[in-house]
């Protein structure tokens, strides 16, 4: 019983240890070294740059810009401002205003750039995580480098771009445009989805990482969390960042560091100084300072190369990297192990062959209930709460506690059902299903997603505990249960990494990781006697963590519930509506659109632009106020043969901050943007039609209050209806409302056009 004993206590010391281990418990104090990065120093920054929203075409934006100057060149640092048009491929057109500067090394090599971006998300978040936390993290960072007085190697270029959020423009115009690209060897940059958790590490390549990954081991950062399987899922994922561009557009290498927990946060109101996690400041310093000083030192020039490799942090060893050409012949080998082991099982007659099917049908029906009431429960709660469906990140405020009451509920499963085939000698009999599974596992990730191949490295593990159930009738429970600390500290961060990262609808795959884990544990756990006590144990924790989840699952000043309001003013059928993205009215929205609201789906036809594509739900007719009309003139119109050239301006009376152009996408033509303010009159950004944004030909963020100019080629004969939508964010302040403030317990929805007065007008060229 006392080995028992042990044994449970090592397993759960296991699963604390592989979350502890992922972030630094402390934050170094303000008083700390001056060589040293200091967490409460950073936050100093970050209090000034996140007192307000600062999206392109504020007056805060201004303000953080000139902030953010004076204290580079507070450190001697030469600073210059890149400002240059973009057009992202998401059909967004800005005018960023990077801020770069340079510090010389004593060699002629490639520099190392630092990256981050300043501006925050349109129109309420207050960018204190995404990116504030990166601005701070390299002001202080490279402070502390300076105090070592340490002369280093390669040139240092800090880049802090503009317009990242819409569109990743301000990392274009730099790798596209800025002198210094082609000197650029590498690139660390540092971004967040969240307000908290661990930061990973993402490689940026066009190549294969293995020298990348050989330099960051050699660097030694000491809370690495970084695996291949994080990266492969990343580059399947809609989430570009600035690196992007250094990657696609200039073949530069680079480290991404984001958080991504508490992602209820991201892009919102609730993304202040406040919120952010201290630990996390911590961690990303954490990464900076041991990569600086490596890299400002490193020959990076010889960072490219054509082999990848796999990697996986684990505690003590901190990150675990080998080839992919290792790939193989470790599956072969484990393969060879567990056929060698059924053989020498049954020549030692440790076996029971109805044991054995005993088994495959336990842990098969155990994976497919976990798995199945897993994707059923979360189906369920959003049914029972449809307060969810407002909070279009996909992670609820309380979602934290379903992580842990679904884990618990497939550890309940996993009892319940093994439990009925307890035997003491029976365990090595048990062992061998989840061994095939997870050999199976391993086999098709081998050949459809590789880097998560070092799943393999806990199936060695289990061969061993394999090994010793053949060899024991009773083994040593506390060698089995310290033989499981690799699948534990390797996995069990999954568990909550998957549903954190990509969203709650995909806690089926952490109840079924759970199962693949406990498979595992089966040396360990077959032999405890009292499984049914520890299926009831983990059923009321089950019971209890939902139970505090739904009290939880309210909306409160702590929670606040996104909801949204637009007034759409038609100015060639001098009607309005009010329109809303929410599924379900509140005492915010209700007066405007009554018990019988319109069907909002008619107005998108021309959506606009928005992360997860989101449209109108309802609308409802509204007041016409008599708001300032555009300006929309014919500057040029010419005729070459059969194409017809023409030059359109657009020129807001309301001081827009954005304005959509949408026509036809059966049209045929091509179309450029024109600056006025440089000294040479120029098209800037050529662009062709892309059927890929629907109706919407781009959207243009105004930085100041500048007129557009359209520079359209078409054929000579065709008519075009160009549709412009502008749009203010000032509806809760306009003149021409009365729209009161929200309450504490509730904010502006992210992602969408939101508090806008837009108004719509008609051009037909014909």
């Amino acid at each position: 019983m006392f080995k028992k004993t042990i044994a449970f206590l090592l397993i759960i010391a296991a699963v604390y240890w592989s979350f502890w281990a992922l972030l630094p418990s402390q934050i170094t104090k303000i008083d700390a070294p001056e060589n040293t990065f200091s967490t409460e120093r950073a936050l100093v920054h970050l209090k000034e740059i996140s007192k307000a929203p600062h999206y392109v075409g504020s007056a805060e934006h201004e303000v953080v810009r000139n902030y953010i100057i004076k204290e580079l060149e507070a450190l001697g640092l030469e600073t210059e401002v890149q400002e240059d048009f973009s057009m992202s491929q998401w059909g967004n057109l800005s005018k960023p205003k990077n801020i770069i500067a340079r510090y010389k090394g004593t060699e002629s090599g490639k520099a190392l750039l630092l990256l981050t971006h300043y501006d925050s998300h349109p129109h309420s978040s207050f960018g204190a995580s995404d990116a504030g936390s990166g601005v701070v993290t390299i002001l202080e960072g490279f402070r502390a480098f300076l105090s070592a007085n340490k002369a280093p190697k390669n040139d240092i270029i800090i880049v802090i771009t503009d317009s990242e959020e819409l569109g990743l423009n301000g990392a274009d115009i730099f790798v596209n445009k800025h002198r210094w690209t082609k000197e650029v060897g590498l690139v660390l940059n540092f971004e967040a989805r969240g307000s908290g958790g661990p930061s990973y590490m993402l490689i940026e390549t066009n190549q294969g990482n293995a020298e990348l990954m050989k330099h960051f081991v050699a660097a030694n950062p000491e809370f690495p969390v970084a695996n291949s399987l994080a990266y492969s899922i990343y580059k399947m994922l809609p989430n570009d960042t600035d690196l992007t561009r250094f990657r696609e557009d200039g073949n530069i290498d680079g480290f991404n560091f984001a958080f991504i927990d508490d992602h209820f946060d991201y892009h919102t109101a609730l993304d202040t100084y406040d919120r952010l996690d201290r630990n996390t400041l911590e961690h990303q310093g954490s990464y900076l300072m041991p990569l600086l000083h490596y890299f400002s030192n490193a020959d990076l020039s010889s960072i490219k190369s054509t082999e990848d490799y796999i990697y996986f942090n684990v505690p003590l060893f901190k990150t675990v990297i080998y080839p992919f050409a290792w790939i193989f012949p470790m599956l072969i080998l484990a393969f060879l192990g567990f056929i060698g082991l059924l053989i020498y099982g049954v020549k030692r007659e440790a076996f029971f062959f109805s044991e054995i099917g005993r088994g495959f049908a336990a842990f098969f029906v155990t994976l497919l209930s976990a798995g199945g009431l897993g994707f059923g429960l979360w189906l369920l709660l959003k049914q029972l709460y449809p307060q969810y469906q407002e909070i279009l990140h996909g992670f609820t405020y309380n979602g934290h506690l379903y992580i842990l009451a679904f884990a618990s509920l497939s550890l309940t499963l996993c009892f319940w059902i093994y439990q009925k085939l307890h035997k003491s000698n029976n365990i090595a009999s048990l062992l061998v299903a989840p061994l095939f599974f997870w050999l199976l596992i391993c086999t098709l990730v081998a050949f459809y997603l590789p880097g998560a191949s070092f799943f393999i490295i806990p199936v060695f593990f289990g061969l061993l505990s394999l090994f010793l159930l053949i060899n024991q009738k009773k083994p040593n429970l506390i060698l089995l249960a310290l033989l499981s600390f690799p699948v534990i500290t390797i996995m069990a961060p999954f568990i909550k990494m998957f549903p954190v990262g990509l969203g709650l609808k995909i806690l089926f795959v952490s109840c079924i990781l759970v199962v693949l884990i406990f498979g595992l544990l089966i040396p360990v756990f077959g032999f405890f006697k009292h499984k049914k006590l520890l299926t009831r144990l983990f059923l009321g924790f089950t019971i209890i963590f939902l139970i505090v989840a739904h009290t939880k699952s309210n909306f409160s000043e702590d929670r606040p519930r996104p909801n949204s309001l637009n007034y759409i003013l038609d100015t060639d059928s001098n009607s309005a509506v009010w329109a809303t993205y929410d599924h379900h009215f509140d005492s915010y929205t209700k007066p405007y659109f009554g018990n019988k609201p319109d069907d909002g789906t008619i107005l998108n036809q021309n959506t606009f632009n928005s992360k997860y594509q989101s449209g109108f739900t309802f609308t409802k007719e509204a007041p016409v106020k008599a708001l300032a009309k555009p300006d929309i003139s014919i500057i040029s119109d010419t005729i070459i043969g059969g194409s017809r050239e023409m030059v359109i301006r657009y020129k807001s009376n309301r001081q827009a901050k954005r304005i959509e152009v949408f026509t036809d996408s059966q049209n045929s033509f091509s179309y450029n943007i024109i600056d006025d303010n440089l000294s040479k009159r120029a098209a800037l950004t050529e662009q062709v039609f892309q059927p890929k944004l629907g109706n919407r030909l781009f959207t243009y963020f105004i930085s100041n209050n500048d007129p557009l100019e359209l520079r359209l080629t078409l054929p000579k004969n065709q008519k075009i209806i160009l549709q412009f939508h502008e749009a203010t964010y000032d509806l809760l302040r306009n003149e021409h409302f009365s729209i009161p403030k929200r309450n504490n317990k509730m904010m502006p929805k992210p992602f969408v056009l939101n508090d806008a007065i837009i108004t719509k007008k008609t051009f037909v060229i014909k």
